[in-house]
């Protein structure tokens, strides 16, 4: 059962034409309505703001406490407009797109509008509650562009309860049409009864300020589509921040901020794709995860939640999941990331009903998952939670990453593949890298640290594991061995003692250094070190160096290049007289190699 209570959150946002979606139907049922009221909204200190502006041919509506008046210069060409208190219904048959200047305050007004053509809204310092429906009420299936006036403050709440009717009434604002915000002022919403801004249609965000204060359901509730180019949005809701039923979501640019509390709620959910291009965005649910009934599965809260395809190309991302079971990014399809900064981290545990349970990963897809650049940081830390997983393949081939996890840090049924960027993984309960099938590194810089044995930290059973390229640096318990029939680049194991912070280094009798590598943490009996890299080479002797201290150069996550190592005592040499050298104790968990105790 969803909180009927809720919290402040920030400024807001706008809109233009493209599109937006929701993913939750849109004859909801409305059996059990928000209990809480709006009468502390009734003598608050929000004061609406007007810009002296001046508009041409318009209809200008001025609320005034319990009454409206109204200047219509086309009474007598097919628009007609009747009052009861300070609700106004209109209905206009005219071709021409009018404009419907709002201002004024009322504790109990409304707009409600049947029209032939599009029309425009200017919301220039309106303040107004309404105690029984919809504020703003679209019944025409035209579009209706809500502009906020430059400067100009305006605020819209509805109640709990809505008067009954057969006409649809989801939401503060609500559009049979499209709906599209435009302007530079500012827009605060409240939605006790469901949500606050809903379409049965399209829902586009342009610019200007939103602040949805609070929202029973949805923050914002399209059917189509939704769009958001520009301007500073902000969301409190108990369910979905904002939500597409029945096509995709996109985000080009804006400052965004939601934050959603219910059971299973997600900052962002498209039924279909979700497209992320720029903007600032920064999600928080807190909800915990539940049992569906109906369905008979296990309903988790989601960052971003979509029932298709994930693929940003630009932007900067934070998402953060505290409730058992919740999820940073979940897509039922395909993640492709090109570009931008991500940061997602999940502090939620297991949801556990019954004998089923799901954990709260930071990254998930039921399809690939492509990484073709950008910079993305994961955090997970209670049971099972795994940083970055798919339910096919990985495919890495640029950018930094860094999972820090207390599950697997990137994870894959079928096949993960590393051709470049700088990748960082440590595990604190499990594998560092881990694929139920196929393993192939062609380049870059990956190290990967997983728990002590039998963790490992390059994980993928008896199957393949090929290097051809790049730098590889595992330690765990553990390790899987590369494939010596298909890699083309020369890897040692090893095996030997480990503790936090000390520093491995290996270098060849002529002493070019190969290898400076401090620890991230300490292995009790036994550790086993996988390095691969293009700099080893065939019947060449390495000694291993443990200990000792570096100076100057650069640091990645243990991994020191240009720097100056000083040398602690000398653990073991070796020959590389095959693709796979075998020094000290070393476990092995398998790959092509095969199971070595």
């Amino acid at each position: 059962m969803k909180k009927l209570y809720y919290i402040f959150l920030c400024l807001a946002v706008v809109i233009s034409y493209p599109a937006c979606s929701t993913d939750k139907d849109i004859t909801e049922d409305d059996s059990t309505p928000n209990t809480s009221t709006n009468e502390n909204d009734l003598n608050d200190d929000f004061k609406a703001t007007s810009k002296d502006t001046t508009f041409t041919d318009a209809v200008t509506v001025i609320f005034s406490g319990e009454s409206v008046s109204v200047e219509n210069p086309y009474s007598n060409k097919g628009v007609s407009i009747s009052t009861s208190g300070a609700k106004i219904v209109v209905n206009s048959s005219i071709s021409t797109e009018i404009t419907y200047v709002l201002n004024g305050y009322s504790t109990d007004g409304s707009f409600k509008i049947y029209s032939n053509s599009p029309f425009s809204i200017a919301l220039n310092g309106v303040n107004l509650i309404c105690s029984d429906g919809s504020v703003i009420n679209n019944q025409s299936k035209q579009q209706a562009t809500i502009s906020l006036v430059g400067e100009s403050t305006n605020r819209l709440i509805d109640n709990n309860i809505y008067s009954a009717s057969e006409e649809d009434q989801k939401g503060t604002i609500f559009s049979e049409g499209g709906l599209v915000f435009s302007g530079k002022g500012a827009l605060t919403l409240k939605g006790y009864y469901k949500h606050a801004i809903c379409s049965d249609d399209y829902i586009n965000l342009s610019d200007g300020d939103i602040s949805i204060k609070s929202a029973y359901k949805d923050g914002i509730h399209a059917k189509e589509y939704c769009l958001i180019k520009q301007g500073v949005l902000s969301i409190v809701s108990t369910d979905d921040g904002i939500n597409s039923e029945e096509g995709d979501i996109q985000i080009e640019g804006g400052n965004i901020t939601l934050s959603t509390s219910g059971e299973g709620a997600k900052g962002i959910k498209s039924t279909g794709n979700t497209i992320i291009s720029g903007g600032d965005i920064n999600i928080s649910t807190t909800g915990s995860a539940y049992y569906d009934s109906e369905e008979q599965d296990i309903k988790s809260s989601s960052g971003i939640k979509t029932d298709n395809n994930l693929e940003i190309t630009n932007g900067n991302l934070t998402i953060n999941s505290s409730g058992a079971g919740g999820k940073g990014i979940n897509a039922d399809g395909k993640i492709i990331i090109g570009n931008g900064s991500i940061k997602v981290t999940t502090t939620g545990d297991q949801f556990r009903y019954g004998n089923d349970d799901t954990a709260a990963k930071a990254i998930k897809a039921d399809g690939d998952i492509i990484i073709n650049g950008g910079n993305i940081t994961v955090k997970t830390s209670k049971t099972e939670a795994e940083g970055i997983e798919s339910k096919s393949t990985i495919t890495i081939s640029n950018g930094t990453i860094e999972v820090v996890a207390y599950d697997d840090c990137i994870n894959a049924s079928d096949n993960i593949t590393i051709n470049g960027g700088n990748i960082y993984c440590y595990s604190s309960s499990n594998d560092g890298i881990d694929s139920n099938g196929t393993l192939t590194i062609a380049g870059g810089v990956v190290i990967s640290s997983g728990s002590t044995s039998p963790e490992e930290g390059f994980d993928c059973d008896n199957n393949t594991f090929k290097i051809t390229g790049g730098i590889v640096i595992g330690t765990g318990g553990a390790t899987s061995t590369p494939t010596s029939s298909v890699s083309t680049q020369y890897s040692v194991e090893y095996g030997g003692s480990g503790s936090n912070g000390q520093l491995i280094h290996i270098e060849s009798t002529k002493g070019e250094s190969i290898l400076t590598y401090k620890i991230p943490r300490s292995y009790s009996s036994q550790m086993t070190l996988l390095f691969s890299s293009p700099n080893l080479s065939a019947n060449t002797t390495y000694t291993i160096y443990s200990g000792g201290s570096v100076s100057g150069g650069s640091e990645f996550n243990g991994y020191y290049t240009g720097s100056t190592y000083t040398k602690g005592s000398t653990s073991n040499t070796f020959t590389t007289s095959s693709k796979v050298t075998t020094v000290g104790n070393v476990s092995s968990g398998g790959g092509g190699g095969g199971w070595r105790p």
